[in-house]
């Protein structure tokens, strides 16, 4: 098999990875894929210990890679002490891989508004009741809290908690990862250059 049989090689491929990526993302959904817009995010303590959970993609564009969460749980306290992280996506039904590193920025409170009032009342009443991440006494206490919001905030709009909003991750590298027999993977690289360029490359497998 030649390198133009590969799906993904420096021929076809997209010299700007975020339209590149969008491609994928859109083959994803094309695709029905469940959770296609799932991503594992990777942070890093103070103390240099990493961990990892999986959110969902609210957004993409030249300015990054958008999430939204609690800015008092653990991931954005993480983040407040290092800006720097890593997405990762996995598209098992297409045999993709996206990696994505970068440092973060907190969106604007005006994106956060417009985020939050597209959710559902549900999902809004669960982000105002739940502290994300902290110690609660029983699954039963959360339930009452989430009661009594649903009790307060009857036939008013749920106001955005001051402490959710979305985070914006800046790519500086992004890789490609396409499945190919015999472990022989295509991986194409971009590196963010100080030109504001991306340099392609590929890696082994």
């Amino acid at each position: 098999m030649s390198s133009s049989d590969y799906i993904l090689n420096e021929d076809t491929v997209n010299s700007n990875p975020i339209e590149q990526f969008k491609a994928w993302f859109q083959d994803a959904i094309d695709a029905d894929l469940p959770y296609h817009d799932a991503m594992n995010l990777s942070t890093v303590s103070d103390d240099g210990k990493p961990s990892g959970r999986i959110v969902l993609l609210r957004g993409v564009d030249e300015k990054g890679f958008v999430f939204y969460t609690n800015y008092h749980s653990r991931k954005a306290g993480q983040l407040e002490g290092n800006p720097n992280a890593a997405l990762t996506f996995f598209w098992l039904g297409l045999e993709r891989q996206v990696r994505v590193e970068g440092s973060v920025t907190k969106t604007t409170v005006e994106q956060s508004d417009e985020y939050f009032a597209s959710r559902s009342r549900g999902s809004q009443i669960g982000a105002a009741a739940s502290p994300q991440s902290f110690v609660i006494e029983s699954r039963e206490d959360l339930d009452k809290r989430v009661g009594e919001l649903i009790t307060e905030l009857d036939g008013s709009s749920v106001p955005r908690p001051q402490h959710w909003g979305g985070y914006c991750l800046k790519p500086i590298r992004i890789e490609f990862w396409n499945n190919v027999p015999d472990r022989l993977h295509d991986r194409l690289l971009f590196t963010l250059q100080d030109d504001s360029s991306w340099k392609t490359e590929r890696l082994a497998p």
